[in-house]
């Protein structure tokens, strides 16, 4: 006799559910997630079946460092909008529609056995699922990391040439050069932390998602990198054209490179809560790194360190394209807690003030963020790094140049030695990785700023007459000082989580702690070009370069103890401060309290 149909009591049928024959009913009470289906087995009735089910996982909405603190801004997962996104979805659906229509008010549960597929949440979460199941990658981070790629291949190859650029083939005055770096100065300054309250605060959809700021900057940012590589005219020495190209090109390239990139950093902040989750994270973009760095090595080959300038450009090009479709994927694929910042903003801007732009607003939160100790320590090494790192990407190249003889490496080893620089820094991270989980960032840091010191103590008490130990030394100092600034988004993300917590903000200021960290390190960007070509033109190297005819040997002689001096002195006076500033930091042991 055929068995009622399911629901039938609820759709008014008279004749009582028919009850299926023993053996069947025995069977299906060894099936639990079937057990509902049949009336008068796993409690008896389908409401109590359905009681008796375990519920669905918790989704987690709350900083796991704040122990009973504030709940934090994810999005609650929505079943309304469907049921799982495999290749099963449909059947799924049409479960969840019956019990819904039972009274069950619970979806089927999951297929027993293998991954749980995720909940419909859009391209993004099925992207994810599939990365994870299929080749054991974490979506997330490797989205995340694609912008690192694409921005390191085009930093690096800027940073690395465009000083050389700027003075050895379109022969900028000194005069000409100071104003650029001036006004670039100006504008570096300003723009990190206004880009960053525009980011915490906007309304726009571009700006308030942190994915669309990467996704429609992202081709900006592209164009900007190319502007250096392209001459306006054929310059002449001093031209004043010149000058006002390199201007253009830094301003809009630190405008984009801000935009983007501090969408990034905030991503960093948002998108993982957790000491480990971060570390990961940290993997991830060090491999990126890795591999973007690898552009300035293979532009020096291609172009024979800018000799053939043809071949540079249309390499440039290429790296502009590539970058670009690079951080396209980071806009479309990256996740975050915050993922619906612009429904907070209402209230954002309630905590913070009269609206998205007051005034009194930004004074306020940036008075918060700066009378942190952790935070003033933090800036003040900061600033230090980033006069070192911009010491060695702006003048690697012309130390080494004109330091070590031709006769002693020649120029492939040379592009290998530069592009080494800037390669082996990512690989160091990578390695230390279970030394940041065991001993934490604050004493890695530490112990750079150590080792930078006592190399450049030595290197200066041995002399310059050692080629092959000066090269290695200023090789390994530079992939020290770029290995250590890369952990430096670990203490910055502590600072965020500290200051949501000590002033209980709905949601972090990740854009802004980071814009206003940008706001006094990266004035220094600027001083070590202007400091450093100071000191150079002092002592002759731009009569070496621009004035025909064989230079004074004595002053030739003078330039390179200058050089010397200044490769041995900086990175020690640097290491010093740096080791003054950084000792007070008390953020030592977050490490400790993350779990593992």
């Amino acid at each position: 006799m055929p068995l009622a149909p399911y629901g039938a009591e609820r759709a008014g049928s008279r004749s009582p559910p028919q009850q299926p024959p023993p053996a069947i009913a025995e069977r299906f009470r060894t099936l639990p997630n079937l057990s509902p289906f049949w009336p008068g087995s796993a409690g008896g009735n389908v409401a109590a079946a359905a009681a008796a089910r375990p519920p669905p996982p918790a989704i987690q909405t709350q900083h796991p460092r704040l122990a009973g603190g504030q709940p934090m801004g994810s999005r609650p997962l929505h079943r309304s909008k469907g049921g799982y996104t495999n290749h099963k979805a449909k059947s799924y659906q049409a479960a969840n529609k019956n019990e819904e229509r039972a009274g069950l008010g619970q979806p089927r549960p999951a297929p027993p056995g293998g991954a749980q597929p995720p909940v419909t949440r859009g391209r993004r979460e099925l992207y994810s699922w599939k990365m994870k199941i299929l080749w054991g990658i974490h979506a997330n981070a490797l989205a995340y990391s694609m912008t690192t790629l694409g921005a390191g291949m085009m930093n690096s190859i800027f940073n690395f040439y465009y000083v050389k650029l700027f003075l050895n083939r379109y022969k900028i005055s000194e005069t000409g050069f100071h104003v650029a770096q001036v006004v670039f100065m100006i504008w570096n300054a300003i723009n990190d932390p206004l880009f960053g309250y525009i980011q915490d605060n906007s309304q726009l959809k571009c700006c308030a998602r942190r994915q669309f700021s990467i996704l429609y900057g992202a081709p900006l940012y592209g164009l900007a990198f190319l502007l250096p590589w392209f001459p306006w005219r054929l310059y002449g020495e001093g031209d004043w054209l010149c000058s006002l190209h390199l201007i253009v090109a830094l301003c809009a390239f630190d405008g984009l490179l801000t935009f983007v990139l501090l969408a990034q950093c905030a991503l960093f902040t948002e998108s993982c809560p957790r000491h480990d989750s971060r570390l990961r994270l940290i993997k991830y973009n060090q491999v990126a790194t890795l591999l973007g760095s690898s552009s300035v090595l293979f532009c020096g080959l291609v172009s024979d360190n800018m000799e053939n300038f043809g071949y540079f450009q249309i390499f440039v090009v290429l790296i502009a394209a590539l970058a670009t479709a690079c951080m396209c994927c980071t806009g479309k694929y990256s996740t975050s807690q915050y993922e619906q910042r612009e429904s907070h903003t209402e209230d954002a801007n309630l905590e913070n003030g009269n609206g998205a732009f007051s005034l009194a607003s930004v004074v306020s939160l940036t008075k918060q963020i700066m009378t942190e100790k952790n935070f003033l320590c933090f800036v003040t090494m900061n600033f230090f790094q980033v006069f070192h790192l911009a010491f060695y990407n702006n003048f690697m190249m012309i130390f080494a140049d004109n330091l070590i003889p031709k006769d002693v490496l020649s120029s492939s080893v040379r592009s290998i030695m530069y592009g080494a620089g800037f390669i082996c820094p990512q690989c160091l991270v990578l390695l230390s990785h279970a030394w940041l989980k065991k001993f934490g960032y604050y004493r890695i840091i530490l112990f750079s700023f150590y080792y930078e010191g006592i190399a450049a103590a030595v290197m200066c008490l041995l002399g310059q007459e050692h080629y092959y130990l000066l090269a290695f030394y200023v090789t390994t100092n530079m992939v020290i000082v770029q290995a250590s600034f890369s952990l430096f988004n670990l203490p910055l993300a502590d600072i965020v989580d500290a200051d949501l917590i000590k002033h209980k903000r709905r949601l972090p200021l990740s854009s802004m702690v980071f814009g206003t960290n940008a706001l006094f390190t990266k004035p220094a960007q600027s001083l070590a070009p202007m400091v450093v070509v100071t000191i150079l033109n002092h002592f002759g190297y731009y009569n070496l370069n621009n004035v025909p005819g064989r230079p004074d040997i004595r002053s030739f002689l003078d330039l390179h103890d200058a050089m010397f001096y200044l490769v041995c002195l900086v990175p020690l006076c640097i290491a010093v401060l740096q080791i003054l500033t950084w000792t007070p930091f008390s953020i030592q042991n977050s490490h400790l309290a993350a779990p593992q």
